[in-house]
């Protein structure tokens, strides 16, 4: 099955990259350009705040918000490791379970206000929360990961053959990288040559030059800037197994092909550039896939369905049977669709990029040994994320808990707005409702002794049902007060808008309370 990343750059205001195996999506990344893309961006900034209370300060950056810097992604200093004891080692003491963790100190010992420092985005601005930070700065190369002033080397998590794990070691450590930064070869790194990875390291040490030079000026500053999502996508995501690199855009093309000739020239004449005049994604008939992205209701082959919903604290999903009813028992039945849906469902947590708490309530099954086998494919499903993911043991009423990482806002939330009607929630009062809310309001109002009339802003359909099914009640409180009220319309198209104005005996608005 032949995979491909298609690259859809023709749009000024954004970038959007596919992977596909055969003729599925299976990744999708869009970054808007009109936006600032953070992520990957080393500052120098100045702490504004310290807050021992939550082990964590706030530095600016230059930005609008202050980004969020946890104690346990500072780096102590060699005073602070040699006089001060670790949180960790505290906790352990009182008989807690010692963290694995990197050792954390407490916030007060590690910086203080004002102070400067040099801090990387690891999450974007979320809502009203600044972006996330971390002193913990990695500069990443097509098959190397510097880590400057964290001295050490290492191999990447996802290559977890003993023997290879150990070669690479051996390889890293004879390019002879300086002692005082960290290395770590990712899984890009296994095929490639000695002489690949040296021109890697120096490219590495060279960009790090630079960030010295400019944080020599005074806080808060920009000091690198990651690559856009071509060449981010391209350096991180692109493996021996992907077939071609097609994109769209005549520059981007020559961009990636000069970068590729750089990092890994045996790689150059899979790039190639697409002309045609029916769009990319079109072309490769993965246009609606990605529009099906933005649906609560994901269709299974079967005919059962998923319905994702997302709220502010967690993502719900919630598998249904729907006509999925070729069998005669019931956990057959349960087993076939839930086995579907385990693999779409880690499927869409990637295309939708969903992070922090998720769950997933499966169809109830009896069996231990069908719950088992579902647990299973979702954890070797999971493996597949380039996000950190972690689920729980399905419980006795077959959810499933899980946390995946949250890098920046899931694709809905960052290509649509709240619904101005419904604020979210994804209803509105119906007509008879918002009638009622009227009336009451207009009592409450004309009660007020400083009113002597109301006026009712009202979407048409609204205006047309109080003036008709509640004229009587209208000229009953009306008459009740001794005061007017005036219907109008004014082009609302939801029935849940209104305006609703009371006025003195001089004409001036009043406010009731």
């Amino acid at each position: 099955m032949p995979t491909r990343m298609l690259i859809n750059a023709r749009d000024d205001e954004e970038s959007r990259i596919a992977i596909m195996t055969d003729e599925f999506l299976e990744e999708l990344y869009v970054e808007r350009h009109t936006g600032e893309q953070l992520v990957g961006n080393i500052y120098k900034g100045r702490i504004s705040n310290v807050e021992p209370a939550i082990q964590a300060c706030f530095v600016d950056i230059g930005i609008e918000k202050n980004g969020f810097l946890h104690a346990s992604d500072i780096i102590p200093s060699p005073e602070v490791k040699r006089t001060k004891s670790p949180r960790n080692q505290q906790d352990k003491g009182r008989g807690r379970k010692h963290s694995k963790k990197r050792e954390e100190y407490p916030i007060a010992d590690l910086v203080k206000k004002g102070q400067e420092i040099m801090v990387q985005v690891t999450k974007e601005r979320l809502n009203e929360k600044g972006p996330g930070l971390t002193n913990y700065i990695s500069l990443p190369g097509r098959y190397l990961v510097m880590m400057p002033n964290y001295s050490g080397t290492g191999v990447s998590r996802k290559i977890d053959d003993d023997e290879e794990r150990r070669n690479l070691k051996e390889r890293l450590v004879e390019l002879n990288p300086p002692e005082e930064h960290g290395f770590i070869v990712r899984t890009a790194g296994m095929e490639v040559t000695k002489r690949d990875m040296q021109r890697d390291l120096k490219y590495l040490l060279k960009v790090w030059n630079v960030i010295e030079s400019r944080v020599k000026s005074s806080a808060p500053i920009l000091a690198y800037e990651e690559s856009d999502i071509v060449i981010r996508t391209i350096r991180d995501i692109f493996t021996d197994e992907i077939d071609e690199i097609i994109l769209d855009s005549q520059s981007k093309y020559l961009q990636a092909k000069e970068f590729l000739e750089y990092v890994s020239p045996r790689h150059v004449n899979r790039v190639k550039f697409y002309a045609g005049k029916t769009p990319l994604f079109y072309r490769f008939a993965i246009e609606d896939q990605v529009e099906n992205i933005y649906s609560p209701t994901v269709p299974l082959k079967s005919g059962g369905s998923i319905v994702i919903q997302q709220t502010e604290a967690l993502v719900a999903i919630d598998i249904n049977s729907g006509k999925f009813t070729d069998e005669s028992d019931p956990e057959i039945t349960a087993l076939k669709i839930n086995r579907e849906a385990a693999i779409e469902i880690t499927r869409q947590l990637r295309l939708r990029d969903l992070g922090g708490v998720i769950v997933i309530d499966f169809i109830d099954m009896r069996q231990e040994k069908n719950r088992k086998e579902i647990e299973r494919i979702l954890y070797q499903e999971l493996t597949k994320d380039r996000a950190k993911a972690k689920a729980l043991r399905m419980s006795r009423f077959c959810l499933v808990e899980m946390t995946r990482q949250r890098m920046r806002s899931s694709l809905k939330r960052a290509s649509h707005d709240t619904c101005s009607h419904c604020a979210g929630q994804g209803t509105i009062k119906n007509i008879q409702s918002l009638a009622l809310y009227v009336m009451r309001q207009l009592r409450y109002g004309l009660n007020k002794k400083e009113v002597s009339r109301a006026e009712v802003l009202l979407n048409a359909e609204v205006a047309s049902y109080i003036q008709n099914q509640k004229r009587r009640e209208l000229v009953s409180i009306e008459n009740l007060y001794k005061k007017t009220v005036e219907i109008t319309t004014n082009g609302f198209s939801s029935t849940n808008k209104l305006e609703l104005s009371f006025f003195n005996k001089n004409d001036q608005k009043v406010l009731v309370k």
